[in-house]
């Protein structure tokens, strides 16, 4: 049963990123299409952010290491692919706008069809300097991510909609399901051999790939601040918007690196990322948080 397991754990990453968009078409409302159009300027600064700047500063990160070109891809991936679930629920234990969270990784779950495939083809070019065979097929990338993301996510949105009721019984089995069948496919791919669905994660290698994914993470949020600095966001969206630029689909990002590239050593940094960045994600921007209320308070205090 377990190698049966193990010879399909690609298959079941498949199956846990769609039944992880369902969940959040689960949870959409009529109201949460609205605030895509409530609040444009917050949309649009967040989606640049994540889409555009994050990408940029991975490839600029990457000129510090001396990764294997594969590595540099795998960091290049977690760029480029949205938030989930996961920075909906960081930004609702931090009191963001959860509305402004959740149209960010609808609109990035939606662009990112077409936004992966773009630079992660450039990746490979530029680190691969144009001499190997591997590449990501850009329209079979589409269709890929389509059906585990878009295609699911609409079925939970027609679900919600149509049958409250039962999208309120399924949300609660999903809450516990999903994270369980996650944490199946992370121990599968970190601690079984390579032959098997594994990556062949060594703990000096989850050393060393901690400190620049932590590095990657913490340049995503400071992106996301500066960013909702510039454009003079109110201080909800900014933390949101933080939330989103800091913290990105572990699961789908594997099935990038795994399912479309077929390539262990992409799949590291990863899996290291998995490990490590919701809680990294919630202290950093907990930490911005708070000091950025403290200096909000000292400044009301001088003034008064």
């Amino acid at each position: 049963m377990l190698d049966t397991l193990f010879s399909n754990i690609d298959i079941l990453i498949d199956l846990v990123l769609a039944f992880i968009t369902m969940s959040l078409g689960l949870i959409l409302t009529k109201q949460d299409f609205k605030q895509l159009f409530v609040m444009p300027k917050s949309l649009t600064v967040g989606l640049f952010a994540q889409m555009i700047l994050l990408p940029i500063a991975a490839f600029i990160l990457m000129k510090f290491t001396d990764f294997s070109p594969a590595i540099k891809v795998g960091f290049i991936i977690i760029s480029v692919c949205p938030g989930g679930v996961t920075s909906n629920l960081v930004s609702y234990l931090l009191k963001g706008n959860v509305a402004l969270s959740i149209s960010l990784t609808v609109m990035n779950g939606l662009l990112c069809m077409f936004t992966i495939p773009i630079f992660v083809n450039l990746g490979i070019g530029y680190y691969f300097h144009h001499t190997t065979l591997i590449e990501l097929p850009v329209w079979n990338a589409i269709q890929h991510i389509a059906l585990v993301t878009v295609f699911p996510a609409t079925i939970g949105v027609l679900i919600r909609n149509k049958f409250a009721r039962l999208a309120n019984k399924i949300q609660p089995i999903l809450k516990y399901l999903l994270p369980t069948l996650l944490l199946i496919i992370f121990m599968v791919k970190i601690f079984v051999p390579a032959d098997k669905g594994g990556i062949a994660l060594s703990s000096s290698e989850i050393l060393t790939l901690s400190i620049w994914v932590l590095l990657q993470n913490l340049s995503g949020i400071l992106l996301g601040y500066l960013t909702g600095y510039l454009f003079r966001l109110d201080f909800q969206n900014k933390i949101t918007i933080i939330i989103e630029v800091g913290l990105h689909n572990t699961a789908l990002a594997l099935l990038i690196a795994g399912n479309l590239l077929r390539n262990n050593e992409m799949q590291k940094p990863i899996m290291v990322y998995a490990m490590f960045t919701f809680f990294s994600t919630l202290l950093f921007t907990w930490l911005i948080k708070t000091l950025a209320i403290r200096i909000i308070e000292k400044r009301k205090t001088i003034e008064v």
